[in-house]
């Protein structure tokens, strides 16, 4: 049956490109996951942010302005 609405399959180069990319390299998701891990997926000690939040110094509105005497 035909249909007017059904389109034709239609990928971008861009898409392509990664496709064939991954079909070379089936490493790379997981070499890009190792290397997010490496940098952004850290374990934060909430004790130590606690304690650089208290230590934290009011800052002034203007940071050059000389402290009036």
């Amino acid at each position: 049956m035909f249909s007017l609405f059904r389109r034709p399959h239609y990928s971008s180069e861009i898409t392509n490109f990664i496709e064939e990319m991954r079909q070379k390299k089936p490493t790379l998701e997981a070499e890009q996951r190792a290397g997010r891990a490496l940098l952004w997926d850290k374990h934060l000690d909430r004790e130590t942010l606690e304690e650089f939040d208290q230590a934290r110094v009011p800052q002034q509105p203007y940071v050059y302005q000389t402290q009036a005497k």
